[in-house]
């Protein structure tokens, strides 16, 4: 009997012969086919086991997005929605990824294949535990901080001497800042080891918080050799450290699942790979779904980019990834939407407009690092505009109302970073 969960993916195809044919060559491809018949290629097992094509919807005639052996200069585009039987894929991640994810991205009859969507069965949502700590317990480990959270990345972001570092982190602790996180360049060089960055942050982080009261927590980037991960995770929590930080598309799924399967403090997951399966539009996988494995997988923190960014989603496209990580997903708690590059005092009215929500964190780099007040304004702009956006008060309107009262912060913050600026 055929397994009645199913896991259905719709797809964005294209290909010189019919949609319907095309869709039916993936479906086989990823599940029991085979480019010619073999020995033991039952009715029966196509029918338990063959991946089914349920709907395709036609897109007209376009020029290819991929090269193949052929070069047409037109081929039919389609969407194609397929589903897999739960049966095939058990709950692994990994043999998730490689039935609906693997080898149909190089077959020659297609001339684009991205995977636009992902629905789970209950049962394969319910094997995997989520993130540990989410936007509640990373917001338990700040202190209880409330409203969106402000964070930044240590700069320069690789090359600083133990003693320079320790310098840029006890500024930005002094700041009452919740979040620092290592960059994703940053693992363990010889001149500033990881053992060696955890003992400076730690200490800093604690002498700032008898001074402001305010608990930061430090993203440690724990990527590396697998055999390692859980020696540096032990070695962060050891000395006192709050979070961990791992490159999730460089390490895989697997390695953030087993990450999370010992974790005693929140995975702050960065995306730094993941265009190279994603920014093509005819190729890949789409945020929407990747968002969803890496929330399963257990990520308390997901990167999505940021609005006004200087990445190359649109603005509609981070809005709409942002909510995705946000919505229902089973039982699991979401992660934190974590906002970044270029972030400064005039992305947070457009984000909120876009989003709704305080349950983010944003990364602002130069946003804060380089107010020309120093990082303390810096952080303390951010926490205006964000003030502002969520009242629905237009940022001119508060940089005049908090220069009138004395405090520049957010005047110089919007003269560096706006417009014309």
């Amino acid at each position: 009997m055929r397994d009645q969960r199913t896991i259905r993916c719709t797809y964005y195809l294209e290909s010189e012969i019919d949609p319907a044919r095309a869709a039916t060559i993936v479906a086989g491809e990823q599940s029991s086919g085979t480019f010619v018949a073999v020995p033991g290629e039952s009715p029966r097992l196509h029918q338990r086991h063959g991946a089914q094509v349920v709907h395709v919807e036609p897109h007209g005639l376009r020029a290819p997005a991929l090269p193949s052996r052929k070069t047409p200069e037109k081929v039919r585009a389609a969407l194609a929605t397929v589903d897999f039987p739960m049966e095939n894929v058990g709950t692994d991640l990994a043999t998730l990824q490689t039935a609906v994810a693997g080898n149909l991205f190089e077959l020659g009859q297609l001339y684009a294949c991205r995977l636009q969507d992902i629905r789970l069965p209950d049962e394969f949502v319910a094997a995997h535990p989520g993130p540990a700590f989410g936007i509640g317990g990373t917001r338990r480990l700040m202190g209880d901080a409330e409203g969106v959270l402000i964070g930044t990345i240590v700069k320069p972001n690789v090359g600083l001497t133990e003693d320079e570092f320790r310098l840029v982190v006890r500024e930005l602790a002094l700041a009452s800042i919740d979040l620092v996180k290592d960059d994703e360049l940053m693992t363990d060089p010889h001149y500033l080891p990881l053992e060696r960055r955890v003992a400076v942050a730690t200490e800093e982080i604690r002498a700032a918080e008898q001074v402001t009261g305010h608990p930061t927590m430090y993203a440690f980037n724990i990527t590396g050799d697998l055999a390692g991960l859980r020696r540096r995770h032990d070695l962060v929590v050891g000395a006192g450290g709050r979070c961990v930080m791992l490159n999730v598309p460089v390490m895989g799924l697997p390695a953030l699942a087993y990450l999370r399967s010992f974790t005693e403090v929140p995975v702050h997951g960065h995306r730094a790979g993941l265009a190279a399966s994603m920014r093509a539009r005819g190729l890949g996988v789409d945020y929407r779904v990747w968002q969803q494995l890496a929330r399963l997988a257990g990520a308390d923190h997901v990167h999505v980019s940021g609005l006004g960014s200087k990445f190359y989603e649109t603005d509609e496209e981070v809005a709409a990834n942002t909510l995705s990580l946000l919505a229902p997903l089973g039982t699991t708690i979401p992660p934190v939407p974590t906002l970044s590059s270029g972030q400064n005092v005039t992305t947070p009215g457009p984000t909120f407009a876009a989003v709704g929500s305080t349950d983010l964190l944003m990364l602002a780099g130069g946003g804060i690092a380089a107010h020309p007040d120093g990082p303390g304004a810096g952080v303390r702009s951010l926490r205006q505009a964000w003030d502002a956006a969520v009242a629905g008060v237009p940022l001119a309107d508060a940089v005049r109302d908090r220069a009138r009262g004395g405090d520049e912060a957010l005047l110089h913050a919007a003269q560096m970073f706006g417009p014309g600026a």
